[in-house]
């Protein structure tokens, strides 16, 4: 409650200041100084709302206090679908994606909208991080499991662009994302909300990290 409490305190001004920077840029000034200062104030007034959010979002998450709309969903077309969404993304980076779909639906049960949430964390991550020009491994499968029932495993697994220097546990703790990124945009809470997620979903996530090969591996049981 208090960071959902402090968080929504902190919007308020965060909307004005953004709002202001807007105003400000459609002065029209010519003073490079001027623009390069804007253009500085508009990044990092974004930075903090993504943070905002992410706190936010992560707080409730690993409290479980979300309400979940569970439903049967195809695992593979919203994959498909993530995957268009990133496409483009991943082509600026000369990033080549190597899909592996079963051919017939691969039907779990999980709330959609945060089960999206989850992969876009997972890409967005691979996005980021991942060496340009080089491969990244999308696959999905459905497996047998104990008793007879029946899993759906997926996995994303990519070469990190700099050097892994935290064990794959440290990678889903909060605010964690490796002293070589510590600049970069972002909270270091994207992998921590979509393991709480996927635990809260019924579903296990679980993070690999080998030399510079980085996986992400996602279960569900299959419907």
């Amino acid at each position: 409650e208090l960071i959902t409490n402090v968080s929504h305190d902190l919007k308020t001004p965060l909307t004005s200041i953004i709002s202001y920077i807007d105003l400000l840029k459609r002065e029209n000034f010519t003073d490079p100084k001027v623009l390069e200062y804007l253009d500085i104030l508009e990044a990092k007034a974004a930075r903090l709302k993504v943070l905002t959010e992410d706190v936010v979002e992560a707080s409730k998450a690993s409290t479980g206090n979300l309400t979940l709309n569970m439903n049967n969903l195809d695992f593979v077309e919203m994959l498909h679908q993530v995957i268009g969404e990133f496409e483009e993304r991943f082509e600026e980076h000369h990033l080549t994606m190597m899909v592996h779909f079963p051919d017939e639906p691969s039907v779990i049960y999980a709330d959609g909208q945060r089960l999206w949430r989850v992969l876009e964390n997972i890409f967005n991550n691979a996005a980021k991080y991942a060496m340009p020009g080089t491969r990244i491994y999308v696959d999905l499968k459905v497996k047998e499991a104990e008793e007879g029932k029946k899993t759906v495993l997926f996995s994303m697994k990519n070469m990190s662009e700099n050097p892994l220097n935290i064990n794959a546990d440290e990678l889903t703790e909060r605010f964690i994302r490796g002293d070589i990124s510590r600049s970069t945009e972002g909270s270091g809470l994207g992998l921590s909300i979509a393991k709480n997620l996927t635990e809260m979903q019924g579903g296990t996530f679980t993070v690999y990290v080998d030399g510079d090969l980085f996986k992400v591996m996602i279960e569900f049981p299959a419907r």
